[in-house]
């Protein structure tokens, strides 16, 4: 698990981790709210973070606001897809649903769905049908223009910048309140992982966890060191095969995945270490990470509000 490479492929376990890609659509674990890691909120209320389920309603929401926006400005929008509870548990580090990896490998299928999208999606063929200086009037109202951006400070040193304005920003603004707040806020909770995603790399419990899944997977007959190198070499193990067989070999190798995580605990493992590291690492910004869940929650429940209305 050394190298370049290694890092940035496991830093998909941390993204899928701290989003809370465990629940699954349907199970009655996507109504409970995580208790690790609670942030105390205003006058001494306690503040949970959203299910993945709840994140997808957010999205969604927030796609109807883009729309609202864009029309009040003469601009035809289509809501983009918003990745389902099922689709956002692909790219973890390691798969550990059996039945999740039995319907859809490795995600080839939400894969094949985004490139169409990207490619077909109707304010995609809209935009580029328009002449030119319509589609800059029309990009300048849907993002904003990056000649009035917020700019803010990475954890892990750098920065990063988006536009003040645009319909993307509006929509956000009116479920999460302050804009610049929210940006802030989301941006440094979100950009901690480069700060312990190495640690837990070489946390022996993991290195422990690998060894154990890998002898498990050579005896299934998949001889790999580690779910990373299944990750760089997917490709590969494909090449040459039609959409339908890739997602059969993926599908067979992502069982046995799984069924070997399970096994040998390499999921849980990783889970209860990215919630450690995260936790310490958290701890240098509690009023960011307060503000975060509390924005966040506040976002769900104006996003169910604009459903009843």
């Amino acid at each position: 698990m050394k190298g370049k490479s290694s890092v940035l492929l496991s830093l998909a376990l941390i993204v899928c981790l701290v989003a809370g890609c465990e629940a699954e659509s349907g199970n009655p674990k996507d109504m409970e709210r995580p208790q690790k890691g609670e942030a105390v909120g205003g006058a001494g209320e306690q503040v949970g973070d959203l299910t993945v389920a709840e994140e997808v309603e957010v999205d969604r929401a927030e796609e109807e606001l883009v729309e609202e926006c864009m029309e009040r400005q003469g601009h035809p929008y289509w809501p983009a897809p918003v990745a389902s509870v099922a689709e956002r548990k692909a790219g973890a580090y390691v798969v550990d649903d059996v039945e999740w990896a039995r319907r859809y490998g490795y995600g080839r299928p939400f894969d094949i769905a985004a490139e169409k999208a990207r490619l077909s999606h109707p304010n995609v063929t809209y935009h580029n049908a328009l002449p030119e200086q319509e589609r800059i009037r029309y990009s300048r109202a849907l993002d904003g223009d990056f000649d009035d951006a917020i700019s803010v400070g990475l954890p892990s040193g750098g920065t990063i910048r988006t536009p003040r304005e645009g319909c993307h920003v509006e929509a956000q603004e009116r479920l999460y309140g302050d804009y610049p707040t929210w940006f802030r806020v989301k941006k440094t909770v979100t950009g901690l992982t480069p700060l312990y995603v190495p640690r837990i790399l070489r946390d022996e419990r993991l290195v422990t966890a690998v060894k154990a899944w890998s002898r498990c997977m050579n005896e299934s007959g998949n001889p790999f060191r580690s779910p990373d190198e299944i990750r760089q070499k997917r490709e590969s193990l494909v090449k040459g095969m039609n959409a339908d067989q890739a997602q059969s070999a993926e599908v067979k190798l992502a069982v046995a995945e799984a069924e070997c995580a399970r096994e040998t605990s390499l999921g849980e493992t990783a889970r209860s270490l990215e919630g450690e590291y995260r936790e310490k690492t958290l701890r240098d910004y509690p009023e960011e990470f307060a503000t975060y869940q509390q924005l966040r929650m506040t976002a769900l429940s104006r996003a169910r509000n604009l459903e009843n209305r």
